[in-house]
């Protein structure tokens, strides 16, 4: 299955039997208190551009489209608190729950999932860390994102530890030449570049996560022919990391932009395309 669901989550998530995936990821709004954008422009070699590039190149741009959302709540706690119900129950026995949030509110949503799936079932705090962007001066610079792995049976769940990629030795010289070749397996915290602006990998969605981080969650916390379920998709990366190493997806977002943006990124691998008003319910739940 591979499906993308133009739908308010909530009401979609409730059309959906229970225990349908092994792995939900989920990259909610952070409650900044923004809103999310990002510009983006349109770069054509002109000599009378107003842009200048590398070796003096002149370039004439243009705006694009740019996606942007409000991320501004009153009580954020109460909007996902329902959310997080439905992933639990949407969860396979030996499934596990990713939340990818910041520090403005992975400790209030910490406490809330300890009580949805008790405290044992809490397995890690990953931290994903980066060093991109501006440096405050009066403050040390926020450079990392924290996801809260849970799994609904802590003594039963899927983690293929010959999956895991490995990562250079610091002092491979130390280590020995076969235990550097072979490399090391990380730890809690994830060293990754933020997906760059020159890259291919980039969409101009304001909050598109590395694909390569989404490819460890994936390969390690589902199995292939699995289908992995994110209902805050944004720009569609998991979905992409499921395709790719061969799990099915369903993706939901209620942004037109972030539809359009995942239609073009995963057409390659030909998604269905469904989309919900809240009128609609279960003949869309087809298939699980």
């Amino acid at each position: 299955m591979r499906r993308i669901v133009l739908a308010e989550c909530l009401h979609y998530l409730r059309t959906l039997p229970e225990a349908s995936f092994p792995l939900i990821y989920l990259d909610p709004p952070f409650n900044t208190g923004k809103t999310q954008h990002r510009h983006r422009i349109r770069a054509v070699l002109d000599e009378r551009g107003e842009r200048v590039g590398f070796g003096g190149r002149r370039y004439a741009t243009t705006p694009l489209a740019s996606p942007a959302f409000p991320d501004r709540f009153e009580d954020f706690l109460a909007f996902l608190r329902p959310r997080l119900l439905e992933a639990y129950r949407l969860l396979s026995p030996t499934g596990s729950l990713f939340v990818h949030l910041d520090y403005r509110e992975v400790h209030y949503v910490k406490v809330m999932l300890d009580e949805i799936f008790g405290r044992r079932s809490f397995m890690n705090e990953i931290i994903w860390a980066y060093d991109y962007g501006g440096r405050s001066k009066r403050r040390w610079p926020a450079k990392h994102d924290t996801l809260l792995w849970y799994a609904k049976n802590p003594r039963e769940y899927t983690f293929n530890y010959e999956a895991i990629d490995r990562i250079p030795y610091l002092t491979p010289k130390v280590a020995g030449p076969e235990k550097a070749a072979r490399g090391k397996t990380p730890t809690d915290v994830w060293w990754m570049t933020i997906v760059p602006t020159s890259s291919r990998e980039k969409t101009g969605y304001p909050t598109q996560k590395p694909l390569k981080l989404l490819e460890r969650i994936v390969r390690v916390h589902s199995n292939p022919g699995e289908v992995v379920l994110d209902f805050f998709a944004g720009s569609g990366t998991t979905g992409e990391a499921a395709a790719r190493h061969g799990r099915g997806f369903v993706l939901v977002d209620e942004s037109p932009e972030a539809l359009e943006v995942m239609r073009r990124r995963l057409a390659p691998y030909a998604p269905e395309i469904i989309r919900l008003d809240e009128t609609d319910s279960l003949p869309q739940a087809r298939g699980l």
